[in-house]
């Protein structure tokens, strides 16, 4: 027995010595690892049957995994090259679908906030329900913060016999900045001196609609704006051409839809003064002006070089030149004379509606203030392949005729890209926003033309830059001198941080209390929404100080400093001022909505500057969206100088703040009235508005400006604005989406149930609207002689309207 067990043991050890060393090490290793374990020998010699079967379960252990890992071997790489190529087939298809512009049903986006706020209706009520600030309630519903407070619509808006406009004085009690009674008596303009036919002024309607919305942002009263008055569209622009025919000289508009009392703007005691617009030549108009004025305004510059457009100097300017010194009374306080630029390009179409609205330009700040300002008209030539202007001046001539109205050319200067490319060489583009848009460009580099242009005027100390589609329901001298005084008279002491703000008055009270409150988040900081929305990530926020802009903020490299010696310095410190410095400094630039911090902000221009040791991170900047502006001759100059010599450049509409950030410029953001379209709660208003850091509207991810500029869609003034083109044309009298029109300003809908915009019953006459910046006005078309009623079909707060 002895001697077969131990042949049974030889035979498995022979067994043993043929398994694979890995399976070997294993057992080893399990052996060694679990010592309470019998030994090997031990078992075995103690059952045959165990160790057979021990040796088969080995077998099969060393030949089924090898069949099983083929198999399954196959199966992963058969799978791999279905979803690889299942994959390309879904890409070439997705590829092909975007191209055809197929991208599949989606879900609709989700609605935003303000979507969900209520129109407001009473925009469009008419001169007959006119009523004072005193007897007028507002129509609202949650913006004065009484959640139980419901505007009535289901009644009859109380309505009048048309009461009597009145002539609007513009210029009774008006000073431009700076200037004192000393200054020498205004010599009334005419548009022909020969005959001594002037333009008749503005009437206006005490009052307003009744139920007419406040303003949501911006003040009247701080502005020194009127505010209790109203202009219909004859009031308004009537005494320009509008609502008289072609052969007595006017437009050939305005002659249907609710007309009574429309010929009191035209009545000079007994006689109807209609001006014939006709073989007018606003050149020649500006520069008699000038000249009956002259002994108001400094002297004249010693050199003049004007070749190429409109001067208020003749071409015989040193023959007619006049010596003030003769002519200057003693004690008498000379004045600044500022140029009115109007952007344009070559192929814009020129409707009635904007020669309007020119002519109102010229005539209220050019002629009414006695050459106070002139109006200019700023042309790109865009095809400069096809109109080489600048290779031949009669090309230049013809093309000029050829772009603008005829009345208009004697004001009109040309200029093309290729110019500012020869006269800005050497910047280096970053093409921020793709080839397309160069650095050059009228999109990425427009304030170059203005620099050039100031730099061809050294008559004039300011220069506004105007787009040709603004427009202003109130009276441009009126509105132009209260915002230049009111800018001359701010305290430099937190004027950069009180200018990066919306000024909302039903949240931050007085302009005094609101200038506290703003000294208080710059100092202390706030629980603004992009600290809320760190925290939310997680991620630790640290504060950073925030110290108070004092002086130039010169940039961190020395070597991007330039010309510096002439700087503005603070007289004392910051803490020692007692709002002092700046109280009578007419502004460098002065801008109509807030001067934020682009820096990490969601605005695609963000970083689109230029020419800076960028080794430490891009320099301070500033930036103000929408690209009109008052600028400084000496502002301009710097930027011209900035840019030709230095290279340095930015975004059209962060250059002029940079560089008044850097030098130490005088720059004010003018918190002008702007009204919405929607019933806004003010707090959430301000706490959209006022998203940026410690209150401001830039410096952080949640700032208003970029990602959140859809809520802008609804206000009277942003480059998307909708509200602001409905507006208008409805007051014009013309339908926007079937709402408004001649019908409905002279009959009563009793059908309606004043619910809505179109819920309207209407019969209250034309709309009077308050004194109002509205922008974008773009392809506003008429209806001229004998053309029937204009339907226009265009959305509310749509901004392509």
């Amino acid at each position: 027995m002895e001697s077969e067990k131990l042949r049974d043991f030889n035979k498995l050890s022979d067994d043993e010595s043929t398994v694979p060393s890995f399976a070997s090490s294993r057992r080893d290793s399990d052996s060694s690892n679990s010592s309470h374990r019998p030994m090997l020998t031990q078992d075995i010699l103690s059952s045959p049957l165990q160790s057979r079967q021990i040796r088969h379960r080995r077998s099969l252990r060393r030949r089924v995994p090898t069949r099983f890992t083929r198999y399954f071997s196959i199966i992963i790489i058969f799978s791999l090259v279905v979803f690889i190529l299942t994959l390309i087939r879904a890409s070439v298809i997705s590829s092909r679908n975007v191209e055809a512009g197929n991208l599949g049903r989606r879900p609709p986006p989700h609605p935003e906030v303000w979507e969900s706020f209520p129109f407001l209706t009473r925009y469009y009520g008419g001169i007959r329900s006119l009523s004072l600030s005193s007897e007028n309630p507002q129509e609202s519903r949650v913006s004065n913060g009484d959640e139980n407070h419901a505007w009535q619509t289901n009644f009859t808006i109380p309505t009048h016999n048309l009461s009597t406009s009145a002539r609007f004085e513009a210029y009774a009690n008006n000073l431009p900045a700076g200037n004192t009674n000393e200054s020498i008596q205004v010599k009334k303009c005419y548009i022909n001196p020969e005959s001594n036919i002037s333009i008749s002024p503005l009437q206006y309607y005490h009052g307003r609609p009744y139920g007419f919305p406040d303003n949501a942002m911006g003040s009247y009263k701080l502005l020194g704006l009127p505010e209790d008055i109203c202009f219909e569209r004859y009031g308004r622009l009537g005494p320009y051409g509008y609502g008289y025919a072609l052969k007595y000289g006017g437009t050939g508009t305005g002659e249907d839809g609710d007309k009574e009392g429309s010929e009191t703007v035209w009545k000079n005691g007994s006689e109807i003064n209609q001006v014939d617009y006709r073989n007018i030549d606003w050149a020649d108009i500006q520069r008699k002006c000038y000249n009956t004025n002259k002994a108001r305004f400094k002297p004249e510059p010693s050199k003049m070089d004007n070749k190429e457009t409109f001067s208020i100097f003749s071409n015989h300017y040193e023959d007619q030149k006049t010596n003030h010194s003769s002519i200057t009374l003693p004690h008498t306080r000379l004045l600044s004379r500022t140029a009115v630029v109007i952007r344009a390009w070559d192929d814009f179409e020129y409707h009635e509606e904007d020669i309007l609205n020119i002519r109102a330009m010229i005539s209220e700040l050019s002629l009414g203030s006695g050459g106070e300002y002139d109006v200019h008209i700023l042309v790109q030539v865009k095809d400069e392949a096809a109109n080489p202007i600048w290779a031949d001046s009669d090309i230049y001539e013809k093309h000029l005729n050829n772009s603008v109205p005829q009345e208009f050319r004697g004001i009109t200067t040309l200029w093309s890209v290729t110019q500012m490319l020869m006269m800005y060489q050497g910047i280096f583009d970053t093409f921020e926003r793709g080839p397309d848009l160069p650095v050059h460009g009228p999109y990425r580099g427009l304030q170059m033309a203005m620099q050039h242009f100031a730099y061809q005027h050294p008559e004039y100390d300011f220069f506004w830059h105007w787009e040709i589609d603004i427009r202003y329901t109130g009276h441009y001298y009126n509105l132009f001198s209260k915002i230049e005084s009111w800018s001359a008279n701010q305290p430099r002491k937190g004027l950069w941080e009180r200018s990066s703000r919306f000024y909302i008055p039903s949240v931050h009270g007085t302009w005094e209390e609101f200038k506290q409150m703003v000294r208080v988040h710059s100092e202390i900081g706030t629980a603004s929404p992009d600290k809320v929305l760190t925290s939310i990530r997680g991620a630790k926020f640290v504060q950073r100080e925030e110290k108070p802009i004092w002086g130039p903020k010169r940039t961190q490299h020395k070597e991007d400093w330039f010309e510096t010696e002439n700087d503005p310095v603070p007289p004392t410190s910051y803490e020692k001022d007692t709002y002092q410095w700046g109280v009578g400094e007419s502004a460098d630039l002065i801008t109509l909505n807030p001067i934020f911090n682009p820096e990490e902000t969601t605005w695609l221009l963000a970083k689109d500057i230029t020419g800076y040791n960028i080794s430490d991170g891009l320099p301070d900047r500033r930036a103000a969206i929408i690209t009109t502006a008052r600028m400084s001759k000496r502002l301009l100059l710097t930027m011209h100088r900035e840019t030709a010599l230095k290279k340095h450049h930015a975004f059209s509409e962060m250059w002029a703040p940079t560089v008044a950030l850097h030098h130490g410029y005088k720059a004010v953001y003018v918190p002008h009235p702007v009204f919405l379209d929607r019933d806004w709660p003010s707090e959430y208003l301000s706490s959209v508005m006022n998203a940026g850091r410690n209150g401001a509207t830039g410096g952080a991810r949640t700032s208003v400006f970029g990602s959140g500029e859809h809520n802008f869609l609804g206000t009277t003034w942003y480059y998307n604005a909708g509200f602001a083109p409905n507006l208008w044309k409805r007051w014009l009298g013309l339908k926007v989406n079937n709402d408004g029109g001649a019908e409905f300003e002279t009959t009563i809908d009793q059908s309606k149930d004043q619910k809505g915009v179109g819920g309207m019953r209407g019969g209250e006459g034309r709309m009077c609207l308050p004194p109002i910046l509205l922008h974008p006005i773009k392809n506003t078309i008429l209806p001229t002689e004998g053309n029937v009623e204009m339907k226009l079909e265009v959305p509310e707060s749509d901004p392509s309207a």
